[in-house]
């Protein structure tokens, strides 16, 4: 029988503690973009954490075996990880880290779709294909509801942007499909975690190289970054956030999380004084409205059922 419960105290409070460490990593890249660049941020961060995640499976007594079969999976899943964080760096460089991670978090979107394509257990229900409706119709709005503000230069670069960002949504949403499609749903959670790692690690050093984006002011603002990105959020969070689904119902922990692209847009208005118009509010409420009843729509038509039953006349 499946071990894993309902959310306790300690539950939430440690996904939300999560979710406010998640909606800081773009915070963080874009603060630091002063000493380096977010590409080769995110690629010195995934060499220390693959390091650091490699030791632990050593420690564990993991290994990556060939003979399995999961490594051709895992060498796509670390291509899609590293075009995932591409994405994310350039998306940084034209539009607000608040866009970014509001963008970047409908990949249950596209992943649903993806797994719709691919598994019959996992057909899209009608309540499924009005959330997609939904948040496809806040991402219209927030790009296109701007007025004449997208004719400047800097609106220009900011629709750029947040497009970068929605396209490192669908590449996580990639992910998550080939993950599950693959031998990788088999694969202890550390070893795919190594596979997106390098890939980041390799794939966006040589992107950084080959764009001029090497750059590197080793400030004491850098290493602070440095460390936040490769300590905390590469490492310790994965590590916490896989514990925690051992333990709980993934279900629970997916409805908590959408916390992320919220304390995200919070952050960035307080912590780098982005200025939020409002299309792109109305735009981002829809869009997480839609990615939350794809994810959660089990939870919902309980409710609804629930609803419906208490309202029905007695006979």
């Amino acid at each position: 029988m499946d071990s894993r419960k309902n959310l306790d105290g300690l539950a939430v409070g440690v996904m939300v503690l999560l979710c406010m460490l998640w909606s800081l990593q773009q915070i963080s890249l874009k603060a630091a973009a002063a000493d380096v660049s977010p590409m080769l941020m995110v690629a010195l961060r995934s060499a220390i954490a693959a390091l650091l995640v490699a030791g632990v499976m050593v420690w564990r007594g993991e290994r990556v075996q060939r003979a399995t079969g999961r490594w051709r999976p895992g060498l796509g899943v670390g291509l899609l990880f590293a075009l995932e964080y591409l994405f994310v760096a350039e998306a940084l460089r034209h539009t607000h880290a608040s866009h970014v991670v509001v963008f970047l978090y409908t990949s249950p979107i596209f992943a649903a779709v993806g797994l719709h394509l691919k598994l019959p257990a996992e057909r899209l229900r009608p309540l499924q294909w009005a959330g997609i409706a939904i948040a496809f119709g806040g991402i219209a709005l927030a790009f296109g509801g701007r007025g004449g503000g997208t004719a400047t230069a800097m609106g220009m670069s900011m629709l750029w942007g947040d497009l970068l960002a929605l396209a490192a949504g669908a590449s996580w949403g990639a992910t998550t499909v080939l993950i599950r499609c693959s031998r990788l749903s088999e694969a202890p959670a550390a070893e795919t975690l190594l596979y997106q790692l390098l890939g980041a690690c390799v794939l966006l050093g040589a992107g950084a190289l080959v764009t001029g984006q090497t750059a590197l002011h080793a400030t004491p603002a850098f290493w602070a970054h440095l460390g936040f990105q490769a300590l905390i959020v590469s490492f310790a969070s994965f590590l916490v956030w896989f514990w925690l689904l051992r333990h709980y119902l993934a279900s629970r922990l997916g409805v908590l999380s959408f916390l992320t692209p919220i304390l995200g847009v919070v952050f960035g208005a307080w912590l780098l004084a982005e200025r939020l118009d409002a299309a792109f509010v109305a735009g981002a409420g829809l869009v997480l409205a839609g990615v939350l009843v794809v994810s959660a729509h089990g939870w919902l038509e309980g409710l609804m059922r629930r609803g419906a039953a208490a309202v029905a006349p007695r006979a």
